[in-house]
């Protein structure tokens, strides 16, 4: 895809997928967003979480950075992006769920064990120790003679438990989740397959989310 493909693509949907949806626009724009999810997922570009879920315009406010992860609370940090988010999402939107969703062949969870240049990629560096937890996790519990794909996978699932309660640590979403007035859900998309799998508390693993 080159640029002249993406503004074909602006044309097509200026006058095909826009006159669908106009009157929703037109109700957005008066009315205002009032989505009731907040979907954190990856910068990957195989992540289409609208597409995935066959949501409309105003049906999701969606957060994406690379890994899906989420800043632990510290307002002096350098983190405020994704933070920002989640504190609008929750204070202002007042939404009702908040979804971190990760994903298969993730390159930001493969990163996590290799060796990132600090000259080249300062920042990315810094992002991902953001995932440092889970790696350790894994690297710890899980079984040195499994394969690479198995330790990636595990990684990626695990990363969206510690993304999870890096959630708790604002006050307002731990205020909110104790309250029952706000849910965290974790899912984990297969890019191959297209199956979302969920995870379950009480059994401690990720489900197929289909019924």
């Amino acid at each position: 895809m080159n640029i002249q493909s993406l503004i074909d693509g602006y044309e097509k949907f200026k006058n095909v997928k826009f006159k669908k949806y106009e009157n929703r626009f037109i109700d957005l724009v008066e009315n205002g967003q009032r989505p009731k999810v907040l979907f954190i997922a990856c910068s990957d570009s195989r992540v289409n979480p609208s597409l995935i879920t066959n949501s409309n315009p105003g049906e999701l406010f969606i957060l994406r950075n690379i890994g899906n992860f989420v800043p632990p609370f510290s307002p002096d940090d350098d983190f405020h992006a994704t933070a920002a988010g989640i504190e609008y999402a929750v204070n202002v939107l007042k939404v009702s769920d908040i979804i971190v969703c990760g994903h298969s062949n993730c390159g930001a969870i493969e990163s996590l064990y290799a060796d990132i240049s600090s000259k080249d990629m300062p920042h990315v560096k810094k992002w991902l120790e953001l995932g440092d937890k889970a790696k350790e996790h894994v690297l710890k519990n899980l079984d040195s003679a499994v394969s690479k794909d198995e330790k990636l996978e595990t990684t990626e699932k695990i990363s969206i438990l510690f993304q999870m309660e890096n959630l708790l640590t604002y006050p307002r979403v731990k205020e909110l989740v104790e309250d029952g007035e706000l849910f965290i859900r974790g899912w984990y998309y297969k890019i191959k397959s297209g199956e979302l799998e969920y995870y379950c508390d009480n059994q401690r693993e990720f489900k197929s989310l289909e019924s």
